[in-house]
């Protein structure tokens, strides 16, 4: 049975963190470093010090509490999820999936457009219900007693949509973990996903790549993850030494969290303080700080490894239609060559995004939006 919930932070729990935050003793950084070597000093500085003073909390919750959510007990958790029922009126529904370390808010400007196009110019005909959850151990979602992963949520999800919220068939959408949850709904629970669409690309192959544009991406992708995927490597294997540095420690859990949006966004048109606002930031990194998720969303990592990882069996592939937005910032997360991923899924839609990264809906709503309601076109 699904319960009304509703954000509210008491003033002492946020006295709490501006008191933490404001005595933070900030260690010494590399002259000039920037972002070379992690979280860049000045940008830190300048975003805990608004945090101390400047951040209205009150604010922030009403901005979170600006559509109906819910928890609903699916197995032994209970998951905190967004319910839009747009101009569908029930007969559209599409499962939105976030990732880490963004959260549910991720997908906070598509939501109008996607519920109620015809607020926004476009045709009823193209609204959705939208459903949009907390992944386990993020956000409001309850904490696992052990890390879980991206194959148990997706059942988790399908349990949500089918049994608590009754839409036999659905669409779902995701990126990041999103995206790999997503893919998980499309190839276990295929007699209620009717499609999927995803910005990040989540299964791999059986076998070694194939020609010299895959061998090319493999190559480029493990460099890059040489350079910026400490944090995947710490997460995946001991997630719990990263849990006991930031407990008590918000400014040291949003310089971990704003080194991935930082390195993970499109900076090629405009600066880091451009794309996502101060606000739009500390929003989310207090969806974190103040539901301790900085430890549970660390263990997702480890989840993954204890379920099995991504290369699918032999003979396996996600039959699942799928469509997938290709946003050209992804600076980690490149998107292997089409030849891989058909391997892997059956991709009925590729669009290449002309800009954006990461952050997909966060970054380029409109572009996203547009995206997800033509191909939701395609497969009515």
């Amino acid at each position: 049975m699904a319960t009304p919930f509703k954000v509210e932070w008491s003033q002492e729990a946020v006295d709490r963190v501006r008191a933490q935050v404001r005595a933070y003793e900030f260690p010494v950084s590399p002259e000039g470093g920037g972002w070379n070597h992690g979280c860049d000093a000045e940008t830190l500085k300048r975003l805990a010090a608004y945090w101390a003073d400047g951040f209205d909390v009150g604010k922030a919750q009403e901005t979170l509490n600006r559509y109906p959510q819910f928890t609903a007990r699916v197995e032994d958790l209970d998951i905190h999820y967004v319910h839009v029922i747009g101009e569908a009126g029930g007969k559209r529904p599409l499962l939105l999936t976030h990732g880490w370390p963004g959260s549910h808010f991720e997908f906070w400007d598509a939501i109008e457009p996607l519920a109620f196009p015809s607020r926004h110019g476009g045709d009823p005909a193209d609204a959705f219900d939208l459903v949009i959850p907390s992944l386990p151990g993020f956000g409001f979602s309850g904490k696992p007693k052990a890390p879980i992963g991206q194959r148990t949520t997706a059942r988790l999800f399908n349990t949500l949509m089918t049994q608590e919220l009754g839409y036999d068939r659905y669409l779902a959408q995701g990126g990041d973990w999103g995206g790999l949850v997503t893919s998980w709904l499309g190839l276990d629970h295929a007699a209620h996903v009717k499609a999927i669409h995803l910005n990040m690309i989540g299964f791999r192959p059986d076998g070694p790549p194939q020609g010299e544009a895959e061998i090319a991406w493999i190559q480029r992708t493990g460099f890059a993850m040489d350079v910026m995927g400490a944090y995947f490597r710490l997460q995946a294997s001991k997630p719990q030494s990263l849990a006991w540095l930031g407990a008590g420690n918000p400014v040291g859990q949003a310089a971990w969290i704003l080194e991935r949006f930082h390195d993970w966004a499109d900076l090629s048109g405009k600066p880091f303080e451009e794309v996502f606002s101060d606000d739009q930031l500390l929003t989310n990194i207090m969806l974190y700080v103040m539901t301790g998720s900085f430890t549970t969303g660390a263990w997702y990592y480890r989840g993954l490894m204890e379920e099995g990882g991504i290369v699918l069996p032999a003979g396996t592939r996600c039959e699942t239609p799928t469509a997938f937005a290709n946003f050209p910032g992804e600076a980690l997360y490149q998107a292997p060559p089409r030849s891989w991923c058909d391997r892997a899924y059956n991709i009925t839609r590729w669009t290449d995004m002309p800009r954006g990264g990461h952050f997909g809906a966060m970054e380029e709503p409109e572009l996203f939006v547009d995206d997800v309601r033509a191909w939701a076109r395609e497969v009515r």
